[in-house]
């Protein structure tokens, strides 16, 4: 039994296409192989020691970057096509240049900080200016060109933003080199911002805590677990892919790769049972997005919301419980009436793992995820907590052989979670260059600007310009980089409105996150058609219609707050503390939730244990988006529409059952 599912060749292929940063060199001269794998843990090790031992902040980060950045250009060719065994000369001597980046700042700072005042001289403005380049170039190769044409508008910005063709709300007073690229390269709000200081804090060890949880089979044991407990189901091997790509989803935060990971196990499956190629994809896609809205770890976003807001980690995994549930709520019970209307069964239960079985062999790899969560809601340092977890999940993992970590694995664990956070490394790097050209210039409030006059004062318009901002700068990007942008330039047009930060965060945060499922750049959707063998587009609107509840949550909570468990009455827009919802407040905000999901899910896929008819899918439609209305007049209409027409097919059910 292995730890870790092999991945076949075709779905390496899928993984490369829709996951840049799954194309990476694979040498063939040892020599070469030593030495990046060298680096990469040295690189792992520097991140576990500046846990107990940190530098200053400055200094910090920019090692994180520029090791980060010799990675890059040792593992990602130029082109895609170009000969991956080999590593050229001059791709050496990019990787060279990068470490100068950082051995610069440690050897200059004392006279950056405390001479020169963070005031550039020439060779300073050299250095930033090579320093964004080698940023931009290892991006591109990375994620793609669409983050790095992004920053390169926003760097544009402040050089033509003094000029008379310039919008007057856009208009600044004139920035030189000097101004730019000293904000860019000596601050940290710039290029090694609060971006790349949850990169080094926080996103960098839960990554490598995700790398050696997979290597002691995490993700075979998540499968395995959601095999025995849903594959007998109607439709079973979907909410087997639900429930699994949920749970992994969460701790890596990678919804590519997770589809693909995962989805080479369970579509399979789905398609063998009955769900159609664009369904199955799908189903994949919109699991695996959605791991990212559920703690504890929301594939690292909680620490970073955490670190951007200053809100404390438990108030914000607390907060984002409910609305997951009810997501992954949503997405199943389209699943389970798909299955229902296609007369689609679950996988004999002679073949399938008994539960009891999984949790001896290993159910005690949850241990360390319990121990984090305890942890963190004992208000340890999250980065201490990282650690303690990974070291955790070291020693809970020897109990049984087939969990057990030899030396090697570890090291290659080290290696792996080195390279698996490039990516997310150098999106918050370019993310960096936004959100210094924002600091510079008040872009920001440019943008809040023209949200709020788009809105015209109405919050419902506000919120829905809010959500298209919001998914426009998501496209196309990883989760964390998003967040960060659409935090930066979308959430504070809500404080407009009175919103607290909390809710405003996480509106945006939702939108970013989901953007993934959204066509024309369904990123995860397309990597599900990639591996089912459907058609990328179709893919993209199943995924788009099984995810949903994702963009209808959030409206919701900004409205009923309860819903977050949280008392929003009285506080200011920058609250940091937030007190618990009364129950009976949040009791009845869930109810009339699940009810609406449940008449919305049925609506779409025409099928509550019969077949609805049109007008029936059209009135639940109506019923459904009532009940997201703060009224208690609509919600009464809309629980009541609903549970009549659901009873009413029930009966017509009952009906045919007899007679049959």
């Amino acid at each position: 039994m292995t730890k870790e599912p092999q991945v076949a060749p075709e779905t390496q292929e899928v993984l490369e296409k829709y996951d840049k940063d799954s194309a990476t060199r694979k040498f063939d001269r040892k020599s070469v192989v030593w030495i990046v794998t060298i680096v990469s843990i040295l690189y792992s090790l520097f991140h576990v020691y500046m846990v107990f031992n940190p530098m200053p902040a400055l200094q910090q980060r920019a090692v994180h970057v520029a090791v980060g950045l010799a990675l890059v250009y040792m593992l990602y060719p130029v082109f895609k096509k170009q000969d991956r065994r080999k590593l050229p000369v001059y791709d050496w001597l990019l990787a060279a240049l990068s470490l100068a980046t950082a051995g610069y700042i440690i050897i200059e700072y004392q006279a950056i900080v405390v001479e020169r005042g963070g005031i550039p001289n020439t060779l300073d403005i050299i250095m930033a200016i090579l320093t964004v380049l080698l940023i931009l170039e290892a991006a591109r190769r990375v994620t793609g060109i669409i983050l790095p044409i992004l920053a390169l508008v926003f760097l544009l910005y402040p050089f033509i933003s003094h000029l008379d063709f310039m919008p007057n709300m856009m208009m600044t007073r004139p920035f030189d080199l000097g101004d730019i690229f000293g904000q860019l390269y000596l601050k940290t709000e710039g290029l090694y911002s609060t971006a790349i200081g949850a990169s080094v804090n926080f996103i960098f060890l839960f990554i490598l805590f995700g790398a050696f949880l997979q290597k002691s089979g995490m993700g075979q044991f998540f499968n395995d677990l959601a095999m025995a407990l849903a594959g007998a189901n109607k439709g079973g091997p979907a909410k087997v892919a639900v429930v699994s790509s949920g749970f992994m989803g969460s701790i890596n935060g990678a919804a590519v790769a997770n589809v693909v990971s995962t989805g080479a196990f369970t579509i399979p499956l789905m398609k063998k049972v009955g769900y159609n190629k664009n369904f199955a994809g799908a189903v994949e896609a919109s699991a695996s997005v959605g791991g990212q809205i559920l703690p504890p770890i929301m594939g690292a976003s909680a620490f970073i919301m955490a670190e951007t807001t200053g809100i404390n980690y438990g108030t914000i995994a607390l907060a984002a419980l409910i609305p997951a549930v009810l997501y992954y709520f949503a997405v199943i019970m389209q699943v389970h009436y798909r299955a229902g209307k296609r007369n689609l069964q679950g996988i004999p239960r002679a073949d399938l793992p008994k539960v009891k079985a999984v949790m001896l062999e290993r159910g005690h790899l949850l241990i360390p995820i319990v121990g984090l969560i305890v942890m963190l809601y004992m208000n340890f340092p999250i980065p201490r907590a990282a650690i303690y977890t990974l070291l955790l999940t070291v020693v809970i993992a020897t109990l049984r052989k087939t969990t057990r970590m030899s030396v090697k694995e570890v090291f290659e664990a080290l290696a792996v979670g080195a390279q698996q956070a490039l990516s997310v490394m150098i999106a918050c790097a370019v993310v960096g260059i936004i959100i210094g050209v924002v600091s510079l210039t008040s872009f920001g409030a440019v943008m809040t600007s023209a949200i709020a006059s788009l809105g015209g004062g109405s919050l419902f318009l506000t919120l829905f310009f809010t959500m298209i901002a919001s998914m426009v700068l998501g496209m196309g990007l990883p989760s964390i980089p998003a967040y960060i942008i659409t935090a930066t330039m979308a959430a504070p047009a809500l404080a407009e409105f009175g919103i607290p930060i909390l809710l405003a965060h996480m509106f945006v945060f939702y939108f970013g996150i989901f953007a993934n499922v959204t066509p024309p750049v369904a990123l995860a959707a397309f990597a599900g058609a990639g591996v089912s063998g459907g058609n990328p587009m179709t893919t993209g609107f199943q995924a788009l219609k099984l995810s949903i509840a994702g963009f209808l949550i959030p409206f919701l909570f900004i409205y009923e707050p309860a819903l977050l468990l949280v008392d929003t009455e009285g506080l200011m827009t920058n609250a940091r503390e937030y007190p618990l919802a009364g129950f009976m407040d949040v009791a009845i905000v869930v109810a009339t939730t699940l009810i609406g999901l449940l008449a919305l899910s049925a609506a779409l896929e025409g099928f509550f244990k019969t077949h609805i008819n049109v007008v029936f899918r059209a009135i639940l439609i109506i019923t459904a988006l009532l009940l997201i209305v703060p009224e208690t007049y609509t919600d009464i209409i809309g629980v009541g529409v609903a549970i009549l027409i659901l009873a009413m097919n029930y009966v017509k059910w009952k009906r045919t059952e007899q007679v049959a």
